[in-house]
């Protein structure tokens, strides 16, 4: 009888293979987090960004999950007879009838589609505020200029996702906001009927729910697990930037280690981030689908507003003259629709580009580990503010109807505010906060050299009066005295002693772009006013003494 040889489950030899997989494992894990209690990251205000979008993200899946369980995605539609007694007897789609059950008859259901949609609300919001703090310090260059393209476009997707979302329920709401949609897409020439009933997948509602669906619960969190997980890698990967601060230079690291000090401090941010949204959850009611009704398609919900973070969008569409169209090819090209699409376009390119723009213009490849501070760069920061003024200018045109309800005011007027707002208002803002950083760097100049006002004034012995000035401390001074030491680009001829357009155009933009930007303190200055501050000291000893005597 033949025996077999091979080992039973269980056995030595599984047990052994197993104990050295696990060994294996357990040294990887173990190799990490000795890493990372070296690795040093440094501390900021600005870093809770990062993990206010992190919890976000998480509530949304976790909520997301669970609300997947009951939800129906279907347009089908039917007689409601749950729980909420005004809208029985009322003919709704599978997909309000899924969502007011999971509201009224589900244990913590309500809870949970508002902590969701909280979620959805804040994590735009945080999503912006890194982008404008990576901006406005200069940590989008080199060699983070991928985590910039990486970031915003999680904020895309983040829209994607909250816009996809917010149509699901399929209240009078979001069937006005999907109303307007459409209008969009049939503006669009040429191709617009075809991208219609392609989204719609017919006339208006078509099986829009279903199409969306897959959208909001694969699309978008294959594609945020996706960009996390690269952005994640690529900040790993890459020196942390840091703040100029006393022994911080280029190629090193102040800070604290990531284990436990880092993570801690995050994990803290983190849980106290998830309480409050459900907390709000708790609270604060949010997309009330009861009070709208089910959507119909021949039917519109007056006072109708977006979710904040498409309201731009809105803005838009709303600033512009509905009458600009005109016939070519024998098709109708509605400019009331192309131009908002061109403008918002335009905008988001720039955003998205901006890096890779201004290293063409300063033509600096060199790797940035200091950050800016924004005063030091005049040209970037009031390129940051004017976006943010015409940002501003669309979203407050997005709620133009009910501006001019709650301050008795014609619309008209409100939308001619905002049209004169989103021209004038970037370059306003623009050459307003030039000024005002060239204020502040003069302002820091004077500190650096001569330290701090008093307010009090002595008298020498020769009669003389001066102010008393306080020294700067070591710490501030090593803030002061870091600035970058860009330059203009210089246009070169090229071996037939050529200049070009580009080249001189390239040299003009740049020229314009460091022109509000005062020289950095040299070593010498500052020897200097080192010896100003200790004969100032002196002579002040000396006035108190004689004042003594006398």
């Amino acid at each position: 009888m033949p025996v077999d040889r091979r080992p039973a489950s269980g056995s030595v030899t599984d047990r052994a293979a197993h104990h050295l997989t696990g060994t294996a494992l357990g040294r990887k894990v173990s190799a990490l987090a000795g890493e990372l209690e070296q690795r040093r990251v440094p501390i900021h205000w600005t870093n809770m960004f990062g993990v206010v979008s992190m919890a976000c993200i998480v509530v949304i899946f976790v909520t997301g999950v669970f609300l997947m369980f009951f939800y129906s995605p279907s347009s089908t539609l039917v007689v409601y007879n749950g729980g909420y007694t005004p809208l029985v007897g009322a003919t709704m789609s599978k997909a309000m009838r899924s969502t007011l059950r999971i509201s009224f008859e589900v244990d913590g259901g309500l809870l949970l589609r508002q902590a969701h949609h909280w979620a959805a609300l804040l994590l735009p919001a945080s999503l912006i505020l890194q982008l404008l703090t990576t901006f406005f310090t200069g940590a989008f260059r080199r060699p983070r200029r991928l985590g910039w393209v990486l970031l915003f476009l999680i904020l895309i997707v983040a829209l994607v996702g909250g816009w996809s979302g917010y149509a699901l329920p399929d209240d009078m709401l979001s069937g006005t906001g999907l109303r307007i949609v459409e209008g969009i897409v049939l503006g669009i020439p040429v191709v617009g009927t075809w991208l219609s009933m392609l989204l719609f997948g017919g006339e208006f509602p078509g099986e829009i729910i279903e199409h969306l669906y897959p959208i909001h619960v694969v699309i978008v969190p294959a594609l945020l697990i996706g960009l996390l997980v690269l952005r994640i890698r690529a900040s790993y990967v890459q020196k942390p930037a840091q703040l100029p601060g006393p022994g911080r230079t280029e190629n090193n690291v102040v800070g604290v280690p990531i284990l436990p000090n880092a993570a801690v401090r995050a994990g803290g941010l983190f849980l106290l981030v998830t309480g409050l949204l459900f907390l709000v959850a708790a609270t604060v009611t949010i997309s009330p689908i009861w009070l709208f009704g089910p959507s119909s398609a021949g039917d519109a919900s007056a006072g109708s507003q977006p979710d904040w973070y498409t309201g731009f969008l809105d803005g838009a569409l709303r600033l512009v003259p509905s009458g600009w169209e005109f016939v070519w090819l024998n098709h109708t090209w509605t400019l009331a629709i192309l131009a908002p699409l061109a403008v918002v376009g335009a905008y988001l390119a720039a955003v998205l580009l901006y890096p890779f723009l201004e290293e063409w213009i300063t033509g600096d490849k060199r790797d940035h580990n200091i950050l800016d501070r924004p005063r030091n760069t005049p040209t970037r920061t009031g390129i940051g503010v004017a976006g943010i003024v015409f940002y501003g200018a669309l979203w407050g045109a997005g709620s133009a109807d009910l501006v001019a309800t709650h301050f008795n005011v014609s619309v008209e007027t409100v939308v001619a505010f905002y049209q004169a707002v989103v021209v004038l208002g970037p370059i306003l803002a623009f050459v307003v906060t030039r000024r005002i950083c060239w204020g502040l760097q003069k302002k820091d100049r004077e500190i650096l050299l001569h330290g701090y006002e008093t307010g009090r004034i002595v008298r020498l012995p020769g009669g003389e009066y001066i102010e008393v000035h306080h020294a700067v401390e070591e710490h501030e001074r090593w803030r002061l005295v870091n600035t970058s030491d860009y330059q203009p680009y210089l246009a070169r001829p090229d071996e037939r002693g050529h200049l070009g357009l580009t080249a001189r155009m390239r040299a003009g933009i740049s020229r314009f772009f460091f022109e509000d930007r005062l020289t950095p303190v040299t070593r010498a200055e500052l020897e200097h006013a080192s010896d100003e501050e200790v004969d100032e000291e002196r002579t002040h000893e000396a006035s108190i003494a004689g004042a003594r005597q006398g």
